[in-house]
């Protein structure tokens, strides 16, 4: 048995989804930021999923096109997730909303972290309302995270949240891989 804060001999696959696909969004630099952090831990692989990279249809297809099929595959092949989100209008962006209801059971059993940033609240009505989210698709999401005011500039003082929230993500991601390994899970 692994003592705690032992790694595991194989990286724990993380995909970091940067949810606002907003023309001048500060999202992808929010991102950026978690980012260039989380690759310090040489435990992790980072895979960065931003949705204005995706053409999504706008309505729900009846089947699955290509670029939906893509972006579940991407959630299928991670361990962990971290979702960099907004908050607007005290909510989070009808383009996150839209990629997470085109997977499901990709979804299922692994660990959902946030990063959250806006004016005043720092996003965290947004990370209340995607728990509820999250929760029904049968994810375990992490009490910490990490939560930026933009009218703040300092930013650098959010690094031990980065940590405790990477450290909270690795342990969930293991014990969930491995339970996976050992029992699908089913709902």
């Amino acid at each position: 048995m692994r003592e705690c804060g032992e790694r595991s001999p194989e990286p724990l696959r993380v995909a970091v989804i940067i949810g606002s696909t907003r023309e001048g969004r500060v999202g992808d630099g929010v991102g950026r930021w978690f980012t260039e952090r989380a690759r310090e831990r040489t435990e992790l692989e980072l895979a960065v999923i931003d949705l204005i990279d995706f053409d999504f249809p706008a309505r729900y297809p009846a089947r699955t096109t290509g670029v939906v099929g893509e972006f579940a595959a991407q959630v299928d092949l991670a361990d962990a997730f971290v979702v960099v989100t907004p908050e607007y209008n005290r909510s989070f962006p009808a383009s996150l909303k839209q990629a997470i209801d085109f997977a499901y059971d990709e979804w299922q059993a692994k660990p959902v972290g946030f990063v959250s940033y806006g004016h005043g609240s720092q996003g965290l009505y947004a990370v209340e309302q995607l728990r509820s989210v999250f929760t029904e698709l049968h994810t375990v999401t992490l009490r910490n995270g990490v939560a930026i005011n933009l009218l703040d500039e300092r930013w650098e003082e959010q690094d031990r949240a980065v940590q405790v929230l990477l450290d909270q993500l690795g342990w969930w991601g293991l014990a969930l891989r491995e339970a996976r390994a050992l029992r699908p899970y089913c709902s």
